[in-house]
């Protein structure tokens, strides 16, 4: 099984129903839906369905021995208890490396407290990276200095002065496929995004296979 510490918005959320049409899996219940008509949407978004729509704050894990899912309970609402809820900042489809995600419209420093709280809090839990491990990470490409040293440390490349929002739509486009999606995927998202959220709990996700999608295990209210 691996554990990751998510931000998802809430279930009644707007960008929740959006998602989930969009990606074709409800997070929540794993239940299947209709994707738009897009061309080859379902392979588009597979990767992007497993994972679960979210933005990532601690990276999947497996549990170090001897860790127990009490014990992750326990770290996640010590986490949760310490940082305030907070105002979501305004969000754009953007292009991101080739994949299309949900960004920030300008940094917030809530959220980069908040990612940082998580990092930081819930490492004690982590089984060290293996070989693999770290070699997967830096398969698609050459890391930056602090990035490979926060792989090496936290065993994720994208973590406090590196970390950033987003949550993925799809895998990496080509040219051609990037003039469908990002047009469509604007205009899917325009409404849902529009609406002003706060971020008021944090999503334990659990995958209990490596071939199985993430699920919600998990939503911890934030203090305040």
């Amino acid at each position: 099984m691996r554990v990751a510490f998510y931000y998802a918005p809430e279930c009644d959320d707007p960008l929740t129903a959006a998602a989930t049409a969009w990606l074709g899996r409800d997070t929540f219940s794993g239940a299947a839906q209709p994707q738009p008509d897009l061309p080859d949407i379902a392979a588009v978004t597979a990767d992007a369905r497993s994972y679960g729509f979210h933005a990532t704050l601690k990276p999947p894990m497996r549990l170090r021995e001897g860790t127990h899912w009490a014990d992750v309970l326990d770290t996640a609402l010590s986490i949760a208890e310490s940082v305030p809820a907070f105002d979501m900042p305004s969000l754009h489809v953007a292009d991101l490396h080739g994949f299309l995600a949900l960004r920030e419209a300008v940094p917030s420093p809530e959220l980069q407290a908040f990612a940082d709280a998580c990092v930081a809090g819930a490492d004690h839990l982590r089984a060290p990276a293996t070989d693999a491990d770290l070699a997967k990470r830096r398969r698609n490409g050459p890391l930056l200095a602090a990035q490979e040293a926060n792989l090496v440390r936290w065993g994720y490349p994208y973590a406090f002065a590196t970390w950033f929002f987003h949550m993925t739509l799809t895998r990496r486009l080509t040219a051609d496929e990037r003039a469908i999606y990002l047009p469509a995927a604007t205009d899917h998202f325009q409404t849902a995004i529009a609406v002003p959220r706060r971020a008021v709990s944090l999503c334990l996700f659990t995958q209990p296979a490596a071939d199985a999608p993430f699920l919600l295990a998990e939503r911890l209210p934030l203090s305040g």
